[in-house]
């Protein structure tokens, strides 16, 4: 036993027992005999050392893993105690730490960015089950048909009354018999009424009705707010000024001119964009923004937005298809795509939901509409460009300046008739922010185009218009307006400090500095772990690409989708 106390190091004095070893420290002294506690803890694994008669049992595991974990520091120091784990409850109090603060933070900010994870489930798992309990029933022997208000790609409108009972509260309605995209539209239009009441037409109800001989039809149902569009207004000679009253309920009492044109158009186009933001912050984008498909509200004053059938619910993923598009190519993006159609298809509603914000910022397909949104901005401004052999024209014209609007003026200006010169005055007007603004929003890269809350914190909005706005709206503006200033004031701050670089002044870049900036070129050859990267990530994209492709095919191939199910169906 004598060869088992020099292998571990133990060294044992008279009556006084010490026993020191390298693993435990320079000394470690323990009285000897053991108290009764002491006696208590002694474990399995004991080591019995004899010398000059005496001898001692040590618990090895248990002292050489409390000298280990918590006597250290004490047998370092050498302050006499051996310390133990508390034995004391611990405390249920939740403590607060900066990083998890800064995680918590990250984490609420990512369920409520755009088109947001935490709004998306409870619209889709409390909102749209509660509002199905409690909406109306309607068929389509319930109504009389009435006048046909229009007819498009995605189906026929008319306007109807109630056939038994005169209408309660709900006044006259408007049917519209869905050719293509039925499903879609009820999905959309429900969302909308849950999401964003004020952007789009205010809808009531949507169905779908077995028919023996064309298979089953769907039906929707709103109220009737009005039947002048967009399109049918500016096709007047008296554009703006008939939207004027409309707006206001009043005439303007001051002489026609620029500024008071330049005003009801501003108004128009803030109304347009409030409804453009209601859709996006929700995650739709409706890919066929058009003077056709904005209707004026009679009873609110106010532009909104109609014909969702082509819309994307890109929050779950409704109505997109990666290599597919729908668009009217007059008022459409170069790009022609709101997502890159690498972009996998929509996996399950939840999955997609949770990941939707990623998609969304990496992407911005809001920006596909704020494209739209211009072209009706520019054909607001100039007469030439409402007809479609105008707007044509433009398109075609735009596409040889590669996208470029300024370079599109320089080429238009020098020979441009009386109508085109008045339309470039009306947006050089308050020192060109209409036309600043225009520019913003016809580009030829999505990304560098601005979105609807930056549009309304442009200063072209700074004016109130013809219009008051309500008080949320008021809030909302007053925010874009807050963190567009910020955006800018940072901006000009950089800018400030480029502009002293070279001079006397403190805080701005030497020419030596920017002369290393310039110097800063990248390398040509990569390092072997830069070019094993390189190619798994080739590899990754390549395995992602097949996947897209089989998951493509297999969507293509289901008979019914999950979410058409929630649709009722009148027998």
């Amino acid at each position: 036993m004598a060869a088992v106390a020099t292998t571990i190091g133990f060294q044992l004095k008279d009556k006084q027992s010490t026993i020191s070893s390298p693993f435990l420290g320079r000394k470690l002294e323990m009285k000897y005999p053991f108290q009764p506690m002491q006696q208590r803890m002694i474990s399995n694994l004991k080591v019995s050392v004899v010398c000059a008669g005496t001898e001692l049992v040590v618990d090895f595991v248990n002292n050489l893993f409390l000298g280990v974990g918590v006597g250290l520091p004490c047998t370092v120091m050498e302050c006499g105690d051996i310390i133990y784990r508390s034995t004391l409850p611990r405390s249920n109090e939740l403590t607060i730490t900066a990083p998890g603060v800064i995680l918590a933070l990250g984490a609420l900010s990512y369920l409520w960015a755009t088109p947001g994870v935490a709004p998306g489930f409870w619209d889709m798992f409390v909102l749209a089950f509660v509002e199905r309990l409690f909406r109306p029933t309607f068929k389509k022997d319930d109504f009389m048909l009435g006048k046909k208000l229009g007819e498009g790609a995605f189906g026929v409108v008319y306007r109807v009354s109630l056939a038994e009972k005169p209408v309660l509260k709900e006044g006259d309605l408007v049917l519209k018999k869905a050719t293509e995209y039925g499903a879609v539209e009820i999905w959309m239009n429900e969302r909308v009424r849950r999401a964003c009441a004020s952007s789009c037409a205010d809808f009531l109800y949507g169905f779908l009705e077995s028919s023996s001989k064309k298979g089953g039809e769907y039906w929707l149902v709103w109220r009737f707010e009005g039947e002048a569009t967009l399109q049918d207004l500016m096709l007047s000679k008296e554009f703006p000024y008939n939207v004027e009253k409309m707006i206001l309920g009043k005439i303007q009492d001051e002489p026609k001119g620029l500024v008071r044109e330049n005003r009801i158009i501003q108004t128009i186009m803030r109304q347009l964009l409030f409804a453009l933001d209601g859709l996006h912050s929700t995650g739709i984008v409706h890919r066929d923004i058009k003077p056709q498909n904005i209707i004026f509200s009679e009873g609110s004053r106010t532009f909104k937005i109609i014909d969702l059938g082509a819309a994307a619910d890109l929050r779950v993923g409704i109505n997109y298809i990666p290599k597919e598009f729908l668009l009217d190519p007059r008022y459409a993006a170069p790009e022609q795509y709101i997502m890159s159609t690498q972009t996998p298809s929509a996996p399950s509603a939840p999955v997609a939901t949770a990941l939707s914000p990623v998609l969304w910022q990496m992407n911005l397909p809001d920006r596909f509409d704020i494209y739209s949104t211009g072209l009706i901005y520019l054909q607001m401004a100039f007469p030439s460009l409402r007809t479609d052999s105008g707007l044509i024209q433009f398109n075609r014209q735009l596409k040889r300046c590669g996208y470029d609007l300024i370079e599109w003026r320089k080429t238009v200006e020098p020979r441009a008739n009386t109508e085109l010169r008045k339309g470039f005055e009306l947006l050089d007007l308050d020192g060109g922010i209409g036309w600043e603004l225009l520019t913003s929003m016809i580009r030829y890269k999505a990304r560098k185009r601005t979105s609807a809350k930056a549009a309304l914190a442009h200063p072209y909005f700074d004016k109130e218009g013809l219009l008051a706005l309500s008080v949320m709206q008021k809030l909302r503006l007053q925010y874009f307006r807050t963190t567009q200033q910020d955006y800018s004031e940072a901006a000009k701050w950089v800018i400030g400090l480029m502009a002293k670089s070279g001079t006397e002044k403190d805080g701005g870049f030497t020419e030596a500095q920017l002369q290393d900036f310039k110097e800063i070129e990248p390398k040509k050859k990569g390092n072997p772990q830069r070019n094993a990267l390189a190619s798994a990530l080739r590899l990754q994209r390549k395995i992602g690409r097949t996947l897209n492709e089989s998951m493509d095919e297999l969507n293509q191939q289901r008979k019914s989708l999950w979410w058409s199910r929630w649709i009722p169906r009148e027998e």
